[in-house]
């Protein structure tokens, strides 16, 4: 099978109307990018606000809807416009927004689909993010969710709902996430709701730009407005929701996902362990002690960095540090009670993103990187001898030589450090 490629809008496009929960005015444009941006929403009608791009880190909220930040920043309620995003199989996107929420328009994932369907995509020259599975992994979420993965070469998203209403029921509904089965089959089902849970959720702050127009409304025996467009179309919606929720693994996903009762937490737990499944399946690193020695000028005691095991050109790596009893520090921190310095842990996370800089530049053996600055530092938990620490960095932004990248360190999937660090490059 041939190696896909990043696909991006091939034309800005916009769209615009009013937030489902916030009741807020919104207008989204969506703006084509370089490959390997991923895609990244921006919230233009605020002063100084970051990117947010559109992955599992920047997840802050997954009440009622899939909201992302960065710092002051939130857009809430993604997933419908993510949906159409990652069936359409759009790699690098902007999306810059005015107002805190992605409109709802009719409920529905179509006025997004076909917005983006008719600005068309275009090619790149780089080979697209995949994530495969190996095997079949089972995921149980707070709440009754759970979902069942298995390998496959394309993606298909299968899901069984269970409401106590009778247009609802107990309905189960199977399909492949191409563009052109989820423009027919997926992008018209609208979100639902109850009516009778109205009052609570307005009071919460929620559903107020909720109209009969704008999603399928449930009394206690029927409709409370306007026809089904599908018999199951409620199932259907729910798939759409697992599409959107996934999309923020940064991949197109090959696997067949089985949901039962999904949420938008269990989605997000779902990505969660097929983000993990994915990392551990390097069986051999991409790159060794050896290779990094010539990127790296670091030696013993301070190279802190033993293999590589992901990596995306100019935009995302993942290293890994064992940490054995044997180091160094641990004579003196602290005799009896050894914990490695947090110093050294983000001076570890450093050396990653080190080498994901020095990708970017011709000769890096000729060059040294110098790092700058360093905010939002925490540290969340110790790491102790026998640990093994996974650094994940993204770049930010890369100008000349000088660049800003995130980094978080995970032990067992358990946030160790984060950062964010601004560094140059210079000749030796």
């Amino acid at each position: 099978m041939s190696t896909p490629q990043q696909q991006t809008l091939a034309a800005e496009v916009a769209i615009e109307g009013t937030g489902l929960h916030t009741g807020a005015p919104a207008r989204l444009r969506f703006r084509p990018a370089e490959p390997g941006t991923g895609v990244r929403f921006r919230r233009v009608d605020l002063t100084g606000s970051e990117e947010i791009p559109a992955d599992l880190q920047h997840v802050v909220s997954t009440d009622r809807g899939t909201t992302l930040g960065n710092g002051h920043a939130r857009v809430h309620t993604v997933e419908h416009v993510l949906a159409a995003v990652h069936a359409l199989e759009i790699d690098n996107l902007g999306i810059e927004v005015e107002g805190p929420e992605v409109p709802i328009e009719d409920g529905s994932f179509r006025p997004f689909f076909d917005r983006l369907a008719r600005a068309g995509v275009a090619g790149q020259n780089a080979p697209a993010p995949v994530l495969e599975l190996t095997r079949a992994l089972h995921v149980e979420a707070e709440g009754g969710a759970s979902y069942v993965a298995t390998p496959a070469q394309s993606f298909r998203v299968s899901a069984t709902i269970e409401f106590d209403h009778p247009l609802v029921g107990r309905q189960f509904a199977s399909f492949d996430v191409t563009p052109d089965a989820f423009g027919r089959d997926i992008a018209p089902a609208r979100t639902f709701g109850f009516l009778k849970e109205a009052e609570e959720l307005r009071a919460r702050g929620l559903v107020r730009g909720a109209t009969l127009e704008n999603a399928i409304v449930l009394n206690e025996t029927g409709l409370a407005a306007g026809q089904l467009r599908f018999e199951d179309e409620f199932v259907r919606h729910k798939i759409g929701d697992v599409v959107g929720d996934l999309a923020l693994l940064g991949r197109r996903v090959h696997a067949h996902v089985v949901a039962d009762r999904p949420s938008h937490a269990g989605n997000l737990a779902l990505a969660q362990a097929l983000r993990r499944a994915a990392a551990q399946n390097a069986s051999r690193p991409i790159v060794d002690i050896q290779k990094i020695m010539q990127y790296l000028p670091h030696r013993y005691p301070m190279l802190l960095v033993d293999r590589v095991v992901e990596f995306e050109a100019g935009k995302r790596i993942v290293g890994i540090k064992n940490v054995s009893i044997n180091e160094p520090f641990f004579q003196g921190h602290y005799p009896g009670h050894p914990i490695m310095p947090g110093v050294l842990i983000i001076e570890a996370m450093a050396q990653v993103g080190g080498l994901l800089l020095m990708d970017t530049i011709e000769n890096p053996e000729d060059k040294i990187v110098y790092f700058m600055s360093l905010d939002n530092v925490k540290w969340r938990r110790p790491v102790t001898p026998g640990d093994q620490i996974r650094f994940e960095l993204e770049m930010l932004q890369l100008r000349r030589h000088v660049c800003r990248m995130r980094g978080i360190g995970t032990v067992d999937g358990q946030v160790v450090a984060e950062a964010e660090m601004m560094a140059r490059i210079v000749d030796r």
